[in-house]
């Protein structure tokens, strides 16, 4: 006889449940996608994809959803944006989730922008994801009109309340049609510790398009959950970096399918993991055409008792002949207590492919360490030296020399302060 056991719901699920259902007009979409997320609940350790985050035992409790940004904390952000450098010739600004006009910038001749996005659904079925869609309130649409070349960076500033308690759901939508050229960066500004987050993005590109994507989270939420999707058409490219320096437990997820034939991605990222911090990178590249290519590199600096994850599946469609993929994952473990998991996959239907993978963890070479500190160099600036030149090369390998300098200014400070100050 089979015994069917009640699932027994966390006290995260059941406060997520009466956030749902308090929400006024949420509309036959919304209560869908929250359907979907109630009959799977939070993804543990046997969720394969989630099996090195289990997102339900790191979740005590829900924070409540934030509010719509009244006069008072729209100007409180616009201190915060003027307290901090410019990543980009042209802002977008979304506070605590929402699109807010009045702090962004005019958008340049040949981009649309608009602020509440009606998306299509998603296939991917991920309880991530139906939350963002089941609770995300107004987001950012960003298009941009075939054949356009932007010379200026676009930089989307996520803006959050360090001090208030609260989830906040974000949905930004990025359009590139035929031929157009883009470069934006996403940074997630001014989260604490209370602040639960889930942000969307969604990179469409048409065919010929070319899109250069940052994500740079370095403020302090306690919960930094990242879905990125991204659709090429044929010979459209996608270059795309993250650098995560901060936050409590951060999971990135990305999606990305090569729908036309000749479409090129390539994935990046590094990640800068210390105290009892974990960093989750999850990707899933799907060739569904031919001739297309992809590249993924990312590396993991762990340190004290943190967490690194790794996951990258690169699958090949049977009609997706003459692929070329090659992914790698780099790790230097700075404690005896710091772990890294990586798991690099290939899943190829073709026979007329070039595929590889590969992963390494290690620690720093004490030969190295002992020729710098030989020379006069005090043993925390020596690491922080050859840690340095490890970041860089992630970093050097998105190309744009402006946006690489900020990048590698972060790290750089992320290494003093473990070097007690020292710069490297």
């Amino acid at each position: 006889m089979t015994v069917h056991r009640p699932i027994v719901k966390t006290a995260a699920e059941t406060t997520l449940a009466e956030q749902f259902a308090a929400l006024q007009g949420a509309g036959s979409d919304r209560a869908a996608a929250f359907a979907a997320f109630a009959a799977a609940g939070l993804p543990t350790r046997r969720n394969e994809a989630w099996h090195y985050t289990d997102l339900r035992a790191a979740m005590a409790d829900v924070a409540p959803i934030g509010s719509e940004p009244d006069a008072a904390r729209i100007e409180a952000a616009r201190n915060q944006l003027a307290a901090r450098k410019r990543v980009g010739s042209v802002r977008l600004v979304l506070v605590d989730g929402r699109f807010i006009a009045q702090l962004s910038d005019p958008a340049p001749k040949g981009i649309i922008v608009g602020g509440r996005a009606k998306f299509a659904p998603l296939a991917q079925p991920d309880a991530v994801i139906a939350l963002n869609e089941a609770f995300a309130v107004r987001g950012l649409t960003l298009d941009v009109e075939a054949g356009v070349e932007l010379a200026e960076r676009i930089e989307i500033a996520h803006l959050f309340d360090s001090d208030a308690p609260q989830a906040t759901y974000s949905r930004v939508s990025i359009t590139l049609l035929a031929g157009a050229r883009a470069g934006i960066v996403e940074s997630f500004v001014g989260a604490g510790p209370a602040c639960q987050r889930n942000a969307l993005t969604r990179i469409c590109l048409g065919d010929g398009a070319r899109c250069e994507h940052v994500s740079l989270v370095d403020d302090e939420p306690g919960l930094h959950l990242e879905t990125q999707i991204a659709e090429l058409g044929a010979d459209a490219e996608l270059r795309a970096f993250a650098l995560v320096a901060g936050g409590a437990l951060v999971r990135r997820q990305i999606f990305a399918g090569h729908n036309g034939e000749g479409a090129k991605i390539a994935l990046g990222g590094l990640s800068l993991v210390d105290g009892k911090r974990h960093a989750d990178t999850t990707l899933v590249v799907d060739h569904a055409a031919p001739h297309g290519q992809s590249r993924e590199f990312y590396k993991h600096i762990v340190a004290d008792d943190a967490t690194g994850v790794y996951q990258g599946k690169v699958i090949v469609q049977p009609g997706a002949q003459k692929t070329d993929g090659g992914m790698k994952s780099q790790a230097i473990l700075l404690s005896p207590r710091a772990v890294m998991n990586n798991k690099p996959e290939l899943e190829i239907f073709a026979d007329d492919v070039v595929c590889g993978h590969g992963a390494t963890v290690g620690a720093l070479d004490p030969e190295q360490l002992f020729y710098l500190q030989a020379r006069g160099l005090p043993k925390a600036e020596a690491e922080a030296m050859l840690l340095e030149a490890f970041g860089n090369e992630a970093i050097d390998r998105h190309g744009d020399e402006a946006l690489g300098a900020t990048l590698k200014a972060i790290m750089r400070g992320w290494l003093a302060r473990r070097a007690g100050g020292a710069a490297p």
